[in-house]
Formats: structure tokens, sequence, C-alpha cells
């Protein structure tokens, strides 16, 4: 036995508790999980089906822990781990499988097909054959933690910057973006990108908010290489950050897997060293716009837009109501798609295979029955609160001619707030550039 198999083994032995032994064992192969997965709906065979997915994984466990398995393979179709049936795993694990767990809510037994692609991503990246692009991601996230000062001062010269197209933007020559303020009640978490600065900042000074600006954005490649110790480092940076500043909450930029990873496993991982809340940003929209924090015009937004809901906020999180509470606040013609909510298709953006252009082709031909969805809707913006998804439906806009205009929440509730001037890249659908408007305060 070579060591990558050596350590994949292992891997996989180091996993196997109560859940993953149970779906390892428990599928009926009935094939209902076939019409949940949008790899099947857009190419139907059998490869895409999640339960034949799943029995690869089944296979190699069989071989490990079923001693007639081991006896005589053929029987069981049981398979000994070797390179090329790792790599057969390893490519069905990061670019067939998003993790969108829809198989899994629609499976009769329950059986979390998800759970056994994340086994085979951590043993894919303890053997060294995940893609490298994930795994340098999640180091340079680690690197960054250990010492922010190699960065911080550019990063508070890109703030400062910001702050003057804030006030222009605002009107308002207070307005602010706060970084590293003790005691504040908010930590805002953003992505890298100006695009999930400015327009939160927009927001919270309108709601007077106290709040301020972490210097780690939230994204985390550990979670989508199933690598629990590199997850850890990287959700540290901003644990570490939360209590060091003595804040009450930490509010989630709009990304699907950070929520997820920050509402549901870090608490589990820092137990004891985690007491604050945990927020999206969906979340805190909804509360500013129901406790008229901020002022936004219903009438505002006056063409037909449709949300699409990420899997990792929507099925995975709860954060049904609130989307839509925000858009029918400031949109005068929502249209939802069909199914949606926690039936929702998931785009095929998940699972970080945005960020891996080998499977680029794959991803964009596992989106169109998300494409249909948007098509069917006639709605001509579309509304996803992940940045995955987001990246996802401009590609499906591109290569399907959707002729749609993507766009974040907060981005189209700043359009709604009637302030002075847009947010950059927005001069085209700001409505009222000229007007002479009172900003909300």
């Amino acid at each position: 036995m070579t060591e990558t198999i050596e350590l994949a083994l292992k891997t996989l032995e180091a996993q196997l508790n109560q859940p993953l032994e149970t779906a390892l064992e428990a599928c009926a192969r009935c094939g209902i999980c076939a019409e949940a997965c949008h790899y099947y709906r857009a190419e139907p065979k059998v490869e895409h089906i999640p339960a034949y997915r799943a029995e690869q994984l089944r296979n190699v466990y069989r071989y490990e822990h079923d001693f007639i398995s081991r006896l005589f393979p053929v029987w069981t179709r049981a398979k000994k781990l070797d390179e090329t049936t790792l790599a057969n795993l390893t490519e069905i694990a990061f670019s067939q499988c998003t993790l969108c767990r829809r198989c899994t809510v629609n499976c009769p037994l329950g059986v979390d097909t998800p759970l056994m692609m994340r086994a085979i991503r951590a043993m894919a990246t303890a053997a060294g054959t995940a893609p490298e692009i994930l795994i340098m991601l999640a180091d340079a996230a680690i690197e960054k933690g250990k010492d922010p000062s190699f960065y911080k001062e550019m990063f508070l010269e890109q703030i400062a910057d910001m702050e003057k197209q804030l006030r222009d933007i605002t009107g308002d020559e207070n307005a602010t973006i706060p970084v590293e303020k003790q005691g504040a009640k908010i930590l805002y978490v953003p992505l890298a990108g100006a695009h999930t600065i400015l327009p939160p900042a927009v927001v919270f000074n309108a709601a007077q908010e106290d709040w301020t600006l972490s210097i780690f954005e939230a994204s985390n490649y550990g979670v989508f290489l199933a690598d629990v110790n590199r997850a850890k480092q990287v959700a540290k940076r901003i644990v570490d950050e939360a209590n060091r500043l003595g804040v009450e909450e930490i509010v989630i930029s709009e990304c699907g897997h950070a929520y997820a990873c920050y509402r549901w496993d870090v608490p589990n991982w820092f137990a004891g060293q985690f007491d604050f809340k945990v927020r999206s940003l969906i979340e805190v929209l909804a509360g500013y716009i129901s406790d008229g924090k901020i002022k936004v015009d219903p009438t505002a937004i006056p063409g037909s837009v449709t949300y699409h809901d990420s899997c990792n906020l929507a099925r995975n999180g709860g954060l049904l109501e609130e989307p839509r509470y925000v858009l029918k606040s400031i949109v005068r013609d929502f249209r939802e798609m069909t199914p949606n909510k926690a039936e929702a298709l998931c785009c095929g953006g998940g699972g970080g295979i945005v960020a891996l252009a080998e499977y680029a082709e794959r991803r964009i031909a596992a989106g169109k029955p998300k494409a249909d969805q948007i098509k069917s809707t006639g709605a001509r913006t579309v509304v996803a609160a992940c940045e995955n998804c987001r990246l996802q439906i401009g590609d499906l806009n591109e290569h399907y001619n959707l002729n749609i205009h993507v766009t974040a929440l907060t981005d189209l509730v700043v359009q709604a707030m009637r302030l002075p001037k847009p947010l950059p890249g927005m001069e085209a659908e700001h409505l009222f550039e000229g007007e002479q408007v009172e900003v909300p305060r």
C-alpha cells in the first residue's frame, strides 16, 4: 500500500462516526434522489445519480469493513482503494456534487450523500489529491491570520478611500467605516472586495448602527476541502478578533458557505470561546426595514425581479422569508422561481467549484436547470445573496443568453434608499440621480 492510499484510508477511518456509518449503510438504491440532483436533471445518466456517487465510496468502505466483501469482492462490488480509484473519487466529490443537500431532504431514508462526499474530500485533501487552488487559498488565509500587520496598512488605505466614496454616496460627511472599534455591537465580516464592504457600510450608517469592519474575509476554503483543521484555523482569526473587540454579534456578508460555517460549525469548534450571536447580513437588512431604521422606497425598483435561494442560506440555513420580506419591501414585480425556498434547485456554483477552472464546462452544464428556471420567470433582475451563486448565475447568463442583471440583495436595498449618488457600477440603475433628497437617518 502506498503512502497516499494509507493516508486516504486513515482519514476515512478517522471520520467514521454514527452519521457517516449510517449514510454508508442505509441506502435503499431506490433512485429517488436522481431527480433531486441538478447534475442529473441537466444530463440524466447513472453517474449523476447521488446514490451512484455514494456507492463509489461504499465499495471502498465494504472492502475495509465487511469480511465477506474482502473474501469475495465481486459479490458485493467491494473495491480495494488504489490510486486510480482515489483519483476517480476525488473527481466525483469535487466536480459532480456541490454539497447542496437537495438529495438528502428528498431521500425517504434521509441518506446524507453530501456527508459522504465530504468524507471523500477529506480523504483527498489528506492524501494530496485535492485541487491545489483550494489548498492554496485556504493556506493563504491562514498565513494572513498569523501576521495581519503585513497587509493591514494597505487595507486601511483602501478603507480610507472607500470612506470618501461612502460620504459621496450618502451625502453624509460624518459617515464612517470603523475598523477594529473596541466594544462595537456588531463585527461585520465581508468578503474580499469593496463590493461587499461599501453597500453594507451605507446601510449601517443609515441605521446609525454601532458596528466595526473585520480586517479578515468571511470565505473559508478549508470548508470546501472538508479539512476541519484548516477550516478551524481560518475561522479562528475572526473568533479571536470578535473576542478581542468584545462585540455582541458577528454579521456575515452575503455568502452561503461562510454563513453555514460560522452559524453551525464554528460554535461547535470553539465551544467555550464563542459567546456571540451570528447573523447573516440578510437578517440584519430585514430587521432594519421592519424596525424602520432605514427608509426604503417600495416603488424604487420598477422592473421584474426574482430571487435565487442559496442552498447554504435557505435549505441548510433556514433563511427563507427574510430575503423575501426585504424584496417585497422594495420591489413592485417580484416573481418566485419554481421550486423555491428549501426545495430550490442548486445553481451549480457551490462547494468551491466556482474556483476550479478545470471543471468550468461541467459547472455550466449542471447549471442549465437553474438557467431554465430563471428564464421561466421572465424576470430581468436576479438577486442572489451569495457570491458564488452570483458568479455562477453571471456565467449562466452569458452562456444561455438569459439577458438578465444579477445583483446582491444589499445593492438593491441601497438602490431603494434614494441616496444622492449611486453605488459604483450601478449608475445605470440609479433612478434618482440629480434629485435633491434627504438622507434617511
